[in-house]
């Protein structure tokens, strides 16, 4: 009787480790959840208005005035909602830690979600760095000398969808060792 024991203990391991790795993903999971919808929100919500001389001139500065912003908005809460529905697939193989077809459908669309985050953030973040720094040959000039509230939220939210970013990478990691494992 030991002996089958010991037996049990080493045919269970393989799957322990995939419930575990599925744990692990699940977590990350709703960390890029998190990261990602927080980016959407404090970009969407970003907005500043510059005081002037005059009373009905107005200087306003909100996300929507910029394409690249409105796409950053709509990659991260398109990403979030994504990774919503995907803690569907994450809890299923908590339970069946030997699923294969379904990890390989969340490698597919992870990777697929991760490029389109990258996409969006990489654009955010060239305007973000055009409104630092300007460009003096194409006769831009840096907004942040006046805006520093707006352009303090927008970086501020890239950083939750760079980490997004980073968290998939790790998670298509996770499911490919998961998949090697069965």
């Amino acid at each position: 009787m030991g002996g089958s024991e010991a037996g049990d203990d080493s045919k269970d391991s393989k799957p322990k480790g995939n419930r575990g790795i599925s744990f692990l993903d699940f977590i990350m999971r709703i960390v890029a959840i998190l990261g990602t919808l927080g980016s959407a929100i404090a970009m969407g919500t970003t907005n500043e208005t510059l005081p002037s001389f005059e009373q009905f001139i107005r200087f306003k500065a909100e996300y929507k005035d910029l394409p690249t912003f409105t796409f950053f908005v709509v990659a991260n809460g398109i990403v979030s909602a994504y990774l919503a529905v995907s803690l569907v697939l994450s809890i299923l193989h908590i339970v069946m830690s030997g699923a294969r077809i379904t990890r390989v459908v969340l490698i597919f669309f992870d990777t697929v979600m991760m490029a389109f985050l990258t996409s969006g953030a990489s654009a955010a973040a060239a305007i973000v760095y055009l409104a630092h720094k300007g460009n003096a040959r194409a006769n831009w000039i840096a907004i942040c000398q006046q805006y520093n509230s707006f352009c303090d939220r927008a970086s501020g939210s890239l950083v939750g969808s760079f980490i997004g970013v980073l968290v998939f990478l790790l998670l298509i990691i996770l499911s490919a060792l998961a998949l090697s494992r069965n």
